[in-house]
């Protein structure tokens, strides 16, 4: 399943998919098969637009970093605190060494804020390789330097690096939370991925406190044009598609209770 969907994920995401039906449209011209090839193109054309020159993306995704906000006002303690991984950028440090992070560096950030808030809660980071070749370093490996140089002691730290993906994130957290009989927990990932993480963490019996980081919009988008930043809109309209598949496939796949939890 798990190579499956990236495989998948190669193909499904907007600039592939626009690339993919604009390049079989073309040749489905040139093999005169005319109208069909021109609806492929066009879709493919369609995908591009919508992607590089509206706030499609940008919308769809702030709808999911809305759906949980931060605990106002925070809990007056955590026994715990659970950090996906994906913030580090595991191949970059195979090569050359160091401690490097991609875009959601706020993870991690937030984690030593509220560990230095709750100086008696554990830190619980989980994160596998999660890439294809399986031959780097996971979040949970790579996280062990950089909470040392934030002064919390390695005995703090709760490692789970067996998971590749979000469903093996709360199964595999679940086990280890048992094992060390920890139960009010808060859940730090980046807002985007919230409703996922927190569906998948309910099913397998596990009520969290939603702890957002990582936003990516304003909280203001509204649907419309936009051409002053295409990169950016391809970016965030390749993250946003990413997330609503990803929550889809796991309720169609029975992993989660509701299509979007709340």
């Amino acid at each position: 399943m798990f190579v499956i969907s990236k495989i998948f994920w190669l193909v499904a995401q907007p600039m592939s998919l626009a690339f993919l039906s604009l390049l079989v449209g073309v040749l489905m011209m040139l093999a005169r098969l005319r109208r069909s090839g021109g609806i492929l193109a066009s879709l493919g054309l369609a995908v591009l637009f919508l992607s590089l020159f509206t706030t499609a993306g940008p919308y769809f995704l702030q709808i999911l970093e809305d759906r949980f906000p931060r605990p106002s006002p925070p809990p007056s303690e955590l026994s715990c605190i659970i950090v996906l991984g994906g913030a580090f950028e595991n191949v970059v440090i195979a090569s050359r060494g160091g401690m490097e992070f991609n875009q959601a560096a706020d993870r991690f950030v937030e984690t030593v804020r509220l560990a230095k808030a709750y100086p008696s809660a554990r830190i619980l980071v989980s994160g596998g390789d999660g890439s294809l070749s399986g031959a780097y370093e996971g979040d949970a490996l790579a996280s062990q330097g950089f909470f040392e140089a934030f002064g919390i002691a390695a005995d703090r730290v709760i490692r789970e690096e067996a998971s590749r993906t979000t469903f093996e994130n709360a199964r595999y957290t679940k086990d280890l939370l048992a094992a060390n009989r920890l139960e009010r927990c808060a859940l730090v990932t980046s807002a985007y991925h919230m409703p996922r993480s927190v569906g998948l963490f309910r099913s397998n019996g596990l009520e969290v406190v939603p702890w957002a980081a990582d936003y990516r919009t304003d909280g203001k988008v509204r649907l419309g044009f936009d051409f002053t930043q295409p990169s950016l809109n391809a970016q965030l309209a390749t993250t946003a598609a990413k997330e609503w598949t990803g929550l889809a496939a796991y309720y169609l796949l029975g992993r989660t209770q509701t299509l979007l939890p709340q």
